[in-house]
């Protein structure tokens, strides 16, 4: 359900932008910043037939937690350098994190491949992308979804990259 969804809904709480570095307040266009308002186009690879979605193991996710089979520890758990790429390198999603239902969360872009740190490179300025799509080799974009308040963090999808030519 998104968060446009939610406020429609009678009764519902509104969510709150704790964070202000992805606020969601005023005129903001979508793929923009609240902190600084540079636009963060570019930083998502565009979705192929090939990609390996990840929302039904999102879901089944969710619902466990939901259910109580999982603990929030478990799905509340994102590194301090993931939740810093969210707020730095991430495009903002108007949608409600699954788990705190307060913060709206961030899309993240690591790409992973020949000549890359093992640790993959965050995408984090517009055009990289797609100078790394050019490049020769195999690489993979995986999109991450992060939520910088209670630290959810999955999979979204994993896109292949490159030119294939090593």
């Amino acid at each position: 359900m998104s968060a446009s969804d939610l406020a429609l809904l009678p009764g519902s709480a509104t969510l709150h932008d704790h964070s202000p570095d992805l606020s969601y307040s005023g005129t903001m266009t979508a793929g923009q910043t609240g902190q600084s308002g540079q636009m963060r186009q570019g930083l998502l690879p565009v979705r192929r037939p090939a990609d390996i979605d990840y929302r039904l193991a999102r879901q089944t996710t969710v619902n466990a937690w939901r259910s109580g089979n999982l603990g929030t520890e478990l799905v509340c758990d994102a590194q301090p350098m993931l939740r810093r790429n969210a707020v730095e390198c991430g495009t903002p999603v108007m949608e409600a994190c699954p788990i705190c239902e307060e913060y709206r969360m961030a899309h993240v872009t690591y790409v992973f491949g020949p000549r890359l740190p093992s640790h993959g490179r965050c995408i984090s300025t517009p055009g990289e992308l797609a100078r790394l799509d050019e490049r020769r080799g195999d690489l993979s974009a995986y999109v991450v979804e992060v939520c910088t308040g209670c630290g959810w963090n999955h999979l979204v999808r994993i896109t292949s990259m490159g030119r294939g030519l090593s």
